[in-house]
């Protein structure tokens, strides 16, 4: 995540928010007929499901598939004469068409995905459905950016202790000696977000230490290029990253409110290279409009998808030659700032209208089953100060586009407290059920403010029973 922005989302372009009219209008239709109602996602059947209905793209063949041997794999980039460039994977032309996380893997290729990132090693060898997450990737046409997580001063870590200095370096000649033969292997993602989120100069011993780590996977593996994730576009690092450090393969940006002109602002501040979207979907917690008392407002779910939407096309579309792919976030569900801001997916699993919207960017086809569309969510007690104790409705208007029947889960959770930088990891902040007074499991609901004073919000997910949800929040405040 990067968190330096302050700009809202109402400061994007005039054409961002153009095509986000449109493209809403596209995420809703078919709707009208209808009528009635770091990283811990776990694997379900809610999501598997949903993945085996699914008839978009073939996802891209395990080598095995295509004929050919199931030995390492060789990825190169490839500068032509005119300036632009090209990902080649085993010889052939290779657009990533990604996503952060490593959950819901059948999903993401029966969706037209062909990539995940990772970011740190550890994550290699968590077991998905059975395998090791290389092993099952592979299995699924997946390939895989290999996160290393290059260490943050802000976790305390010294650029100028040499201990620390090599130790890191001897974690990361390991991991490169152990899988840089893995057929799912596509590059090295070589740090996240290491320089920070300011908007003053990087300690240049950072860029210098990227560059000599990266020296080494050179040394040791010849066949996949590094990239190197920072956390938006600054001029700044992008003169540190030309001046110090030389070995970078492909740049890698987090961006969220203006991430469509990621593409634009690299070469305004000299970046003539390769670059890969690695982070993106819907605005910052810190960009976009917050309440009187500082709580975020989340996006609906429509706006959300038709954002990801527009920014995943806008940024292939304008920056061809330059963008060898992107991955969105998250492909998972992860608490910050709410435990649905960033996720697709609920944290039982089923997906969320972002997945669908994404399928259709990677495949042009929509999912025979398509998540539930929230069309409103309305209390007298939203975005407003409430009296301790004090009775409400809520109701909200939901349509399934296949007519599945839907089962609505109502909830009143505390302001989250415990707000990190960077994505680093959150406690879920405390529920309050007993203040569903009445309705819980239907449309419309009454409910009473907790007796504590402070920030809340009120939740409500659909569930369509075929591996799909909607979900949405609003927030309000008590006082005495």
């Amino acid at each position: 995540m990067n968190n330096f922005l302050t700009a809202g989302v109402l400061a994007a372009p005039n054409i961002i928010r153009f095509h986000c009219c449109i493209v809403l209008f596209l995420l809703s239709a078919n709707t009208a007929s209808v009528s009635g109602n770091q990283d811990t996602t776990p694997v379900s059947t809610a999501s598997s499901a949903a993945a085996m209905e699914m008839v978009t793209a073939t996802p891209a063949p395990a080598p095995e598939a295509a004929g050919m041997e199931s030995a390492g794999s060789k990825v190169k980039v490839v500068s032509k004469t005119d300036g632009s460039f090209t990902l080649l994977l085993n010889g052939e032309p290779y657009m990533v068409k990604g996503a952060g996380g490593h959950q819901n893997l059948a999903l993401l290729a029966a969706s037209g995905g062909n990539s995940i990132r990772t970011w740190g090693i550890e994550q290699l060898e968590q077991v998905v459905d059975g395998k090791p997450l290389l092993d099952r990737a592979h299995e699924s046409g997946i390939s895989v950016t290999v996160g290393f997580w290059v260490q943050h001063e802000r976790h305390g870590f010294d650029y100028s202790n040499s201990a620390s200095i090599e130790e890191q370096r001897a974690r990361l000649r390991d991991a490169v000696v152990k899988y840089k033969d893995h057929p799912a292997l596509l590059s090295w993602g070589l740090g996240n977000e290491m320089e920070g989120f300011g908007s003053g100069e990087t300690d240049v011993r950072i860029w210098k230490e990227l560059n000599h780590l990266a020296s080494i996977i050179k040394e040791l593996d010849e066949n996949h290029p590094v990239m190197t994730v920072i956390a938006g576009a600054q001029q700044s690092k992008i003169d540190g990253i030309l001046q110090y450090y030389p070995n970078i393969d492909i740049l890698g940006v987090n961006q969220y409110g203006s991430a469509s002109g990621t593409g634009q602002t690299l070469d305004d501040m000299g970046w003539k290279g390769p670059y890969m979207l690695t982070e993106f979907g819907v605005p910052g917690t810190w960009e976009g409009p917050a309440t009187s008392w500082g709580a975020p407002i989340e996006p609906d779910p429509s706006t959300k998808a038709a954002e990801t939407y527009t920014t995943y096309m806008m940024d292939r579309d304008n920056n061809v030659g330059r963008n060898l792919g992107s991955y969105v976030f998250y492909w998972g569900q992860k608490q910050e700032a709410t435990a649905t801001w960033y996720g697709m997916f609920l944290q039982s699993g089923e997906k969320l209208p972002r997945v669908d919207a994404m399928a259709y960017a990677w495949s042009g086809k929509w999912p025979d089953n398509r998540a539930p569309k929230l069309r409103s969510l309305e209390t007298p007690a939203a975005f407003k100060h409430v009296k301790a104790g004090s009775e409400f409705h809520a109701e909200v208007d939901c349509v399934d586009r296949e007519g599945d029947e839907l089962r609505y889960v109502w909830d009143i959770r505390a302001e989250s407290t415990d707000r990190k930088t960077g994505g680093d990891a959150e406690a879920a902040p405390p529920s309050f059920p007993r203040a569903i007074q009445a309705g819980q499991g239907t449309r419309r609901i009454s409910f009473k403010a907790p007796n504590r004073p402070g920030g809340y919000r009120l939740f409500v997910t659909a569930y369509d029973g075929q591996g799909g949800a909607v979900t949405h929040n609003v927030p309000f405040y008590v006082e005495n």
